[in-house]
């Protein structure tokens, strides 16, 4: 087999619980090569069972690189994963015409791929107080906040997510400038090509296979994982569903039942989320959740 003169990141995409995981393993192995994982919250130690990290056996099938790297007392962004990425990325193409990207991280996969847009360095203080305000006053209020300072960034991003709101005002409150502004400026050119493939299934079965997954969580040991790191609970990687909820649970907000139906029901929700943000790259290349690996490697013959 010949191959072009830039070597292939093969990224694998889709709604959680789609079956990503074990996809990239079978390319890995039939490539001989190694898997990056661009799963924002897999990074944390301390998150092992309500972030599905890969089990032992499936870590043991191929290397993996970006899991459980981290604490959840690490300061750690996606504009840092870039820099990490790229330069693993760097590494393992010395030896690698091909390399795997996997995870439901659709900033952190576009920013491996295409670049992030760089943004001013804030004041800690200031998402700290916008995080007491979410606790105090809830999201609605930092919404308004949003639509206020930044209208382009208020409709176009998902304001159900504290994370992404938070972080858009803390921009435009350090800096005094909308979050928009800072936006769409060139980027890097990366010296890899990409193919980006997409796992999908009817919502039915994507929330069957979640609701399932939960299920499998809670079995492993999620509500203990969840009361060990309880006392740390206003950290930023863990606000994150699977968390929230218990958390919720733990102060005696909600029963233990609801909170359990409240993971599934966000959960499938954030899978709606993840399928709007991949589908927007019409270059992707979809795949029944289904399809044998083999066939897809036929597809991905085609650009080596």
């Amino acid at each position: 087999m010949s191959f072009k003169k830039e070597p292939l990141l093969i990224t694998i995409v889709g709604p959680t619980a789609i079956g990503k995981t074990a996809l990239s393993i079978q390319l890995a192995t039939h490539f001989n090569t190694e898997i990056i994982s661009c799963d924002s919250r897999q990074f944390y130690k301390e998150m092992r069972i309500g972030t599905a990290v890969p089990s032992g056996e499936e870590l043991n099938a191929a290397p993996h690189h970006f899991i459980q790297n981290r604490s959840i007392f690490d300061t750690y962004n996606v504009g840092d994963f870039e820099r990490d990425a790229l330069h693993k990325l760097n590494k393992l193409f010395e030896t690698n015409t091909v390399v795997i990207m996997v995870g439901g991280s659709g900033l952190y996969v576009d920013a491996v791929l295409n670049g992030l847009d760089y943004f001013p360095k804030v004041q800690p203080e200031i998402r700290e107080q916008l995080n007491e305000t979410l606790l105090s006053k809830g999201i609605e209020h930092l919404q308004q906040q949003l639509k206020e300072l930044d209208i382009e960034t208020y409709n176009s991003i998902t304001l159900d997510n504290p994370q992404r709101v938070i972080r858009a005002l803390e921009v435009c409150i350090g800096s005094g400038h909308p979050y928009s502004s800072f936006k769409n400026k060139p980027k890097e050119k990366r010296n890899f090509r990409s193919i980006k493939i997409g796992l999908n299934a009817d919502r039915a079965i994507i929330y069957d296979r979640i609701n399932q997954r939960v299920d499998i969580m809670l079995k492993e040991g999620l509500l203990e994982e969840a009361k060990t790191v309880y006392p740390h609970k206003n950290l930023n990687a863990l606000q994150t569903v699977g968390y929230r909820e218990l958390f919720s649970f733990f102060d005696g907000n909600i029963s233990k039942e609801f909170a359990i139906e409240e993971i599934k029901k966000n959960t499938r929700r954030f899978a709606k989320r993840q399928l709007t943000w991949f589908r927007k790259d019409t270059s992707t290349v979809w795949f029944d959740y289904n399809t044998t690996h083999q066939t897809i490697v036929k597809t991905l013959n085609k650009s080596l």
